[in-house]
């Protein structure tokens, strides 16, 4: 299934695997690039020689296209420019498209992305020399940056700009893969449905609580801005409530590079497999395609899943 993004990134499948920080780890991100996408590790907050130690290690374990997110609220220069040399793509969220940065992910001979939530966001990324842009609906899980759905963004999105752009938001199946496609986008880049993978970095009880939910179970919010303020972000109606219930200022702590950290009520953290503590209060953050989330597959087979899903669609409608 070929498009301007496969083409441009050098790989089969057009998906994108979300940058979640400590939740796309190297092994979920190498199983996605196995299997033809892109696969992303989340750079936020690690500093730039682990973060190359993490991405030379991705890419010894695939020969396929990886790379790495960075949040703009935490993002260093240095951590860029360390990653940008092991990557095929660099991609940035969260703040306004910046050419030093992109200048930067382009000397170490990596593509540069920006994920947007406006058309002028989007503009913006285009003019400063990003090779693709992501347009993320507010159905996407995790930090919400706009705030129109994803298809009218979508829209205006693609008529603004003249480089590949990817659909971010609500995307968990073959059909919505195939409609963001014949919609324009020149692929899909996927957070919730790889969270419930079998390589996801996730806490156990967090895939359980995506798998029993719908997308009415999800609430646009602000409630877990402890360490990122004024980030809106889409999480589960039922953290929102525990948490609020919760009198305890520490929900638990988690180990993150051999360093046991303790975490604040309400902080940012999402909970993975090394964290413990009250892990029902904490930010489980899941788009609105969470419905279509109903077991933990391996990301192989999702990845494989996606593409023989709507490439089925895609033809019965020509």
């Amino acid at each position: 299934m070929q498009t301007a993004f496969t083409r441009l990134v050098g790989c089969a499948a057009p998906i994108q695997l979300a940058g979640m920080p400590h939740i796309a780890t190297v092994e979920l991100a190498a199983a996605v690039a196995e299997a033809g996408g892109l696969g992303m590790i989340g750079a936020a907050g690690i500093p730039a020689a682990l973060l190359e130690a993490e991405l030379r290690a991705l890419r010894q374990a695939t020969r396929g296209a990886t790379g790495a997110t960075f949040l703009i609220p935490f993002v260093e220069r240095e951590a860029v420019e360390a990653a940008a040399p092991q990557a095929r793509v660099i991609d940035f969220f969260y703040g306004e498209p910046d050419a030093a940065l992109v200048d930067a992910v382009h000397a170490g001979s990596a593509l540069a992305a920006w994920q947007v939530g406006s058309v002028d966001e989007a503009r913006a990324a285009a003019d400063v020399g990003c090779d693709f842009v992501i347009a993320q609906g507010t159905e996407a899980g995790g930090h919400v940056r706009g705030r129109t759905g994803l298809l009218p963004l979508l829209d205006e999105v693609l008529e603004a700009v003249a480089v590949p752009v990817l659909a971010a938001g609500g995307i968990a199946s073959g059909r919505d893969l195939a409609a963001v496609l014949a919609a324009g986008a020149a692929g899909a880049r996927i957070g919730t449905r790889f969270v419930a993978s079998a390589e996801s970095g996730a806490h156990p009880d967090y895939v359980a609580a995506l798998l029993a939910a719908r997308a009415d179970d999800t609430v646009l919010c602000e409630t877990f801005s402890v360490w990122w303020p004024d980030a809106p972000h889409r999480v589960l109606r039922s953290a929102v409530a525990a948490v609020e219930a919760l009198a305890d200022e520490w929900v638990g702590e988690v180990e993150l590079a051999g360093v046991r950290t303790s975490l604040p009520r309400g902080c940012i953290f999402s909970p993975t497999r090394t964290t413990q503590g009250r892990i029902e209060a904490m930010a489980l953050y899941a788009g609105e395609s969470v419905t279509q989330v109903r077991d933990v597959p391996p990301a192989g087979r999702i990845v494989a899943d996606l593409v023989a899903g709507a490439g089925e669609l895609l033809a019965r409608s020509r």
